[in-house]
């Protein structure tokens, strides 16, 4: 998962509203969003490769998200898929702090990353490179490939976009959601984080929606989960930047 823009709390309708897109490889084995057979309780897409995902919730509200942090010096073999930790928490009964302190002490097992974990009212944030602990405040935030509301490009049209329609709607659509985060304009040189890699290659990840020849936006999801607990997920998965399928889910906590 390379962007989360999410509101939350502080609206009237919702707890909880989150658009978020994936980026992979395309070849990648990866399966669409379900319940899990092993996992009844967790809806989620799922990493075919390591058997771990990218963003979930599951039937009791437990919510957990993550990304890449995007260092070339922590691109190693060997370490453990990062994508197990939000499969670990979200197949778990501990709580959010604990969870998070029991990862602080097995930081180093994995290549850079960011989670949130947490419910549907209280979210927490961590990253194994600066290696803290926060609570998420009340709002409209944005995590990409660095640190939670990092003002890259993407990040801050992102908020801006959720927050100003947000603000205006009572009633929220998961079709305009999805419109906001299937931006794929490419951002200006001057504007372009400089995270080690090439130029060209700031350029291709700087939009939204990402779309190279072999990597790019796999699926993005929608999570909206009311004041009443309703919770309405859906999800689009993509094929090299082409829209494949969607798959909506609607339940009570």
């Amino acid at each position: 998962m390379c962007l989360i823009n999410f509101h939350l709390n502080n609206h009237p309708n919702y707890k909880l509203i989150v658009a978020a897109n994936r980026d992979e490889f395309y070849d990648r084995p990866t399966a669409p969003a379900q319940f899990w057979e092993d996992e009844p309780e967790i809806l989620a897409g799922r990493d075919l490769l390591q058997k771990g995902t990218w963003l979930g919730i599951t039937k009791r509200g437990r919510f957990a998200a993550l990304t890449n942090f995007r260092d070339p010096d922590q691109m190693v073999t060997g370490k453990a898929s990062r994508g197990e930790i939000v499969k670990n928490y979200l197949a778990g009964n501990t709580d959010p702090l604990n969870f998070l302190q029991s990862l602080k002490n097995s930081k180093d097992n994995y290549t850079g990353f960011n989670v949130i974990v947490g419910n549907t009212e209280q979210l927490f944030h961590y990253n194994n490179i600066e290696n803290e602990i926060t609570e998420i405040p009340s709002g409209t935030h944005g995590l990409s490939n660095h640190s939670l509301n990092t003002p890259w490009p993407k990040v801050t049209k992102g908020k801006k976009r959720l927050s100003e329609y947000i603000t205006d709607q009572e009633v929220i659509q998961t079709n305009v959601l999805f419109e906001i985060i299937s931006d794929a304009e490419e951002a200006q040189d001057w504007n372009l984080p400089e995270t080690g890699v090439s130029l060209d290659l700031e350029r291709k990840l700087s939009p939204l929606f990402i779309k190279t020849p072999n990597y790019g936006t796999r699926s993005s999801t929608v999570l909206i989960v009311g004041h009443d607990d309703t919770v309405t997920f859906v999800e689009r998965t993509y094929e090299a930047g082409e829209l494949k399928k969607e798959n909506e889910f609607s339940f009570h906590l």
